[in-house]
């Protein structure tokens, strides 16, 4: 195989699975069940050995941070004003959901569906909802639509705030009912998010799925390794190089090799194992295997526009522990009670909606926050606020993620095309004019809520649409780069079974697999794709294929 000359032998495996986050975590646990497979786990991260990742409001210092966070940045993107994004991923064991914000959300029904009307068969919402219901644990008993007794433990928040639930109730004013469950196929409405923790700590994919089966004799996890590509050979890929401290090694597979760095770093390892463009490759100096052009394209994000909204006569967090004293009875609430807002998901209050009644379905997702900021990572605003954050489910604007040096270590450069279509900026248009009659009805007027950013100098939808560049950012949900399609979609860089087309023993098991986005957070979604695509995997391994 490509570089096994100068490659230690690592050994042979019946399953290598690239990347312990979200995904990979779910498909260690369920290859490895059978005591007769083999299976190797490879993470570039480290291990969660730290508090923040464990405490839910340590994402306020994983983001941003290079113990745990990538540090990857966007290109200057035109429809953000020329600003380029910093993009955290989890760099670390369970991957992006051991820094994320822990909310538990499928999307719609019509999303699904949707997929099975592109021709992916088995994928709509009536096939995927038994592969959400294998691994939940929800706090509530089971029923057609939460499961009990799995590993991805749901429950719900511990602390409220009265500023959230005015904002409910100035919702519902402005015709948006309030719902108890978003997860049931339609997620219109408003209702607290209910969140990935076990007893007010973080439940990441790493602690619900990798780290009870680390003592299965046939499974085996390697930490801070990088995989430089997948050694392929007459159109079958046998394996992956990769190397650690300066060495290198080769590990083989007998049956596959499942790449699951998710939706960034999943279309990086493609191309530089010789599947993407074939120019592109070439240019790269890369042997070129499998002409894919839908490689590192088809990139779809959640770009959330902040709104923050200043209030009188109701605390925040702004200021709440504001002085060391609050500050430290904050830790000794959590300490003792598991409690506090150390619990604190970044929005506890969301809400579904739609921009305008050109949509069937709801195309909005509010991030209520009691709290406001510059940006993740910098301190609170010195006065009392909230945040109205807000974005487009399903955005029309697409971007890509591609290797820019043949260099494994090298990061990809990111072009996510925000606000790019005519329809993504008339949606964020109306997204902040929505928020202000959200905002102005009686519920909040006795609060004096006062438009902070963008400020009510905005006006024109000209004005409108430049703040929302100005104020738009991610929310942490890259999918699609290495989609899959029907057998006629020139552009699918899989086949529905997740295997990728020309290449033999290879499958994209995670984010980069969605074809379209789906309308809410991510990780659960990505997590369902990977209970079932490691079903599907065995499932071809019965039926030798």
């Amino acid at each position: 195989m490509a570089g096994a000359d100068t490659a230690e032998d690592f050994g042979t495996y019946d399953y290598i699975v690239v990347g312990a986050g979200s995904a990979g975590c779910v498909l260690a646990n369920r290859l490895s069940a059978d005591p007769a497979n083999r299976v190797l786990v490879l993470e570039a991260g480290g291990h969660d050995n730290w508090i923040w990742f464990h405490i839910p409001a340590g994402y306020l210092f994983a983001i941003g941070n290079p113990r745990a966070d990538w540090m990857f940045k966007t290109v200057a993107e035109p429809g953000l004003n020329g600003r380029a994004l910093a993009y955290p991923r989890g760099k670390v064991i369970g991957g992006s959901s051991s820094i994320n914000a822990m909310i538990y959300m499928r999307g719609q029904a019509a999303d699904y569906d949707g997929w099975r009307q592109l021709g992916l068969e088995g994928w709509s919402w009536a096939d995927t909802l038994p592969y959400f219901l294998k691994h939940e644990d929800h706090f509530a008993p089971a029923n057609e639509f939460h499961g009990h007794g799995g590993e991805w433990r749901v429950e719900p928040p511990r602390i409220r705030w009265a500023v959230l639930d005015a904002i409910r109730d100035a919702a519902e004013d402005a015709g948006i009912q309030k719902i108890a469950d978003f997860n049931t196929g339609d997620n219109e409405g408003s209702s607290y998010f209910q969140v990935n923790q076990r007893r007010g700590r973080r439940w990441s994919a790493a602690r619900g799925f990798l780290k009870p089966i680390l003592k299965r004799q046939n499974m085996r996890l390697e930490t801070g390794v990088h995989v430089e590509h997948v050694a392929i050979e007459n159109q079958r890929a046998g394996g992956v190089i990769f190397s650690r401290n300066g060495r290198r090694f080769i590990a083989c597979a007998r049956r596959e090799v499942v790449l699951s760095a998710g939706a960034v770093a999943t279309p990086k390892l493609l191309e530089l194992s010789g599947v993407g463009d074939a120019a592109r490759l070439q240019s790269l100096g890369v042997k070129v295997h499998l002409h894919a052009p839908g490689v590192g394209e088809n990139l779809q994000d959640h770009l959330q526009i902040r709104p923050v909204y200043k209030v009188t006569g109701i605390p925040t967090l702004n200021l709440r522990y504001a002085n060391l004293v609050k500050r430290g009875w904050m830790g000794i609430e959590y300490a003792l009670f598991r409690t506090g807002p150390l619990t604190m998901a970044p929005s506890q209050v969301g809400m579904f909606t739609k921009s305008s009644p050109d949509y069937a379905t709801a195309n909005l997702e509010y991030h209520f926050q009691p709290l406001s900021l510059d940006a993740w990572g910098m301190g609170l605003h010195p006065f009392e606020a909230f945040t109205a954050s807000v974005c487009n489910l399903r955005p029309s604007s697409r971007g890509s993620v591609h290797a820019v040096s043949p260099d494994p270590l090298s990061p990809p450069e990111i072009r996510p095309n925000y606000l790019s279509t005519e329809e993504d900026r008339r949606v964020a248009v109306d997204a902040l004019k929505l928020t202000r009659r959200i905002i102005a009805q009686a519920p909040l007027a006795r609060f004096q809520p006062e438009e902070y950013l963008p400020g009510p100098a905005a006006q024109s939808d000209e004005d409108l649409l430049k703040a929302a560049g100005a104020i738009g950012t991610t929310i942490f949900h890259p999918v699609g780069t290495a989609r899959m399609g029907a057998d006629h979609d020139e552009g699918a860089v899989l086949d529905a079974r997740l295997r990728v087309r020309g290449i033999t023993g290879l499958r994209v098991i995670d984010a980069s697999a969605m074809p379209r986005i789906t309308s809410g957070n991510t990780n659960s979604p990505t997590m369902m794709i990977a209970e079932k695509g490691a079903a599907m995997i065995l499932e071809d391994a019965r039926n030798g294929q």
